[in-house]
């Protein structure tokens, strides 16, 4: 498991809950409509996500792989928003 860390930026509403273990082998398209579900955003809201601020990873990329070229402090740290923010 991959322990993720999720925060908001931007618009969005925040997730209480900000670590979450996840299926290392699960991609970042998995988490996008995961935190879509999980605030519970109308169909035509959009999630971006970004690695450490920096870059916005594919869909179809494997959270392990993000995790071992990310990951700091047994993280990855993923700020989600409904607006592009950054890259």
């Amino acid at each position: 498991k991959v322990c993720v860390l999720l925060n908001a930026t931007g618009n969005v509403p925040i997730i209480k809950k900000r670590t979450w273990t996840v299926d290392p082998n699960k991609t970042v398209s998995w988490i996008q409509k995961f935190i879509h579900k999980y605030l519970k955003l109308d169909a035509t809201e959009q999630i971006f996500l970004y690695v450490n601020q920096t870059f916005a990873p594919a869909p179809d990329q494997i959270i392990k792989n993000l995790y071992d070229c990310h990951g700091t402090n047994g993280k990855l740290v993923l700020y989600y928003c409904k607006n592009q923010a950054w890259g």
